[in-house]
């Protein structure tokens, strides 16, 4: 079927911006940080907490899959945003619920059997996705009708997940080093109930559509995919998510390539996360225009090139170049993934679409850091250049896939 037109979230020129639009940004901004960096920095903690009290790597590796699998369901979890009065109320919920169930499972995980903290922390991942997807599904209605604007705040979105990456793990370091990994939990978590005050004080969007004509999750899910623009989003956004997870594996296995101590393995990844940050910040200032469905698989191949550069880096200077390069370059990515789901999803599905292609996002990532794990003992640069090949084949299947639409009109 044809892809639905933009809708007024493209529109060529920005509108009238909402009364108060730079304050409820701004509260966006502060509870979309802390709930991922509450999302981003819980399986660092609960590895933690289980290595401090003398549990073994297999419980450690268990409790913490516990978080992260779950997100895989997060979209049948989602359709509540899409019907719900004030999906304000969804989202807070879901942050408190967070909050409370990892502060839970680290507080109990001493004195109860380890499967009772594996269901508190399965519970935990269950609200992930609208921590993260769900979230963004509210920017749209925040930004402003135009397409400058609605671009603009998706470039702060990119950075909400850049600094809740790296703030999360950075305050579970500290606070453990300074305290216990308990103690950093419930930090993180004590984030979260802030971050749902914060959602609170978001401005009310009416819900989309009755909920008798919202679609069901699987529904939804088949409605991406017969969407072209929609499923093109979606492939491109697992593929490149998959290669670009390899990079810190990567960054590990290059000590010996390029000799250097193992500790500037850590500044590979941290230098790919000052580019994707720059990224996000460069889209802000400038944002990204024209047709995101064109503009993805050019984005995904400029990604692909970058990987191409850290497989072939010969020295670790000319790495680093590159991993700040994929790391601007995914932003760029990143931020046009977010305009699609916003300007081609049914208004009656955005949340459900949102969260649909953020949860398979995850998945794909964790996906791809296993495979890397597998692959790179035959050669340390085979990662990053298997990632830079399939990105560049999806990326070619996307514009073919539109091609034919357009010549099929379907």
């Amino acid at each position: 079927m044809n892809a639905p037109a933009p809708r007024t979230v493209a529109a060529a020129h920005d509108g009238p911006a909402p009364p108060g639009k730079a304050g409820a940004l701004a509260r966006y901004v502060g509870a979309a940080t802390l709930a991922r960096s509450a999302d981003g920095g819980g399986v660092v903690a609960v590895v933690l907490l289980v290595t401090a009290t003398g549990g073994p790597g297999w419980v450690a590796g268990l409790l913490g899959a516990c978080i992260t699998f779950p997100h895989l369901f997060g979209p049948f979890l989602a359709r509540s945003l899409d019907v719900a009065r004030d999906g304000r109320t969804v989202l807070s919920l879901a942050c408190v619920a967070h909050g409370a169930t990892l502060a839970a499972a680290v507080l109990l995980h001493p004195h109860v059997p380890t499967a009772l903290t594996a269901l508190l922390l399965i519970a935990t991942g269950l609200t992930g996705p609208l921590l993260t997807g769900g979230i963004s599904s509210r920017l749209p209605a925040i930004a402003g009708p135009g397409q400058v604007a609605q671009r603009r705040a998706q470039g702060w979105d990119v950075a909400t997940y850049g600094l809740g990456g790296t703030i999360g793990p950075s305050i579970v370091a500290v606070v453990s080093g300074w305290s216990t990994p308990t103690v950093a939990a419930l930090v993180l978590a004590a984030a979260t109930v802030v971050a749902a005050v914060l959602v609170r004080l978001l401005p009310h969007a009416p819900p989309p559509a009755a909920a008798g004509v919202v679609p069901r999750p699987l529904a939804t899910l088949k409605i991406i995919a017969t969407t072209g623009a929609l499923r093109r989003t979606l492939y491109l956004t697992m593929v490149v998510a998959a290669s670009v997870a390899v990079l810190p594996i990567a960054a590990v296995a290059s000590t010996d390539r390029f000799g250097i101590a193992p500790s500037t393995a850590g500044l590979l990844t941290a230098v790919y996360g000052v580019g994707n940050l720059a990224g996000s910040v460069a889209v802000m200032v400038r944002p990204l225009r024209g047709d995101a469905d064109r503009a993805l698989p050019v984005l995904a191949l400029a990604v692909a090139v970058a990987l191409a550069g850290v497989a072939l880096a010969p020295t670790v200077w000319v790495a680093a170049t590159a991993y700040t390069l994929a790391g601007v370059l995914n932003a760029f990515f990143f931020a046009t993934t977010l305009a699609a789901r916003s300007e081609y999803a049914p208004p009656a599905a955005r949340g459900q679409t949102f969260v649909w292609v953020g949860a398979l996002k995850i998945t794909a990532g964790s996906t791809g850091t296993a495979a890397a794990g597998a692959v790179i003992a035959h050669a340390v640069h085979l990662p990053a250049a298997l990632g830079a090949v399939v990105i560049s084949a999806a990326a070619g299947a996307a514009v073919l896939d539109r091609r034919h639409q357009t010549r099929s009109g379907r």
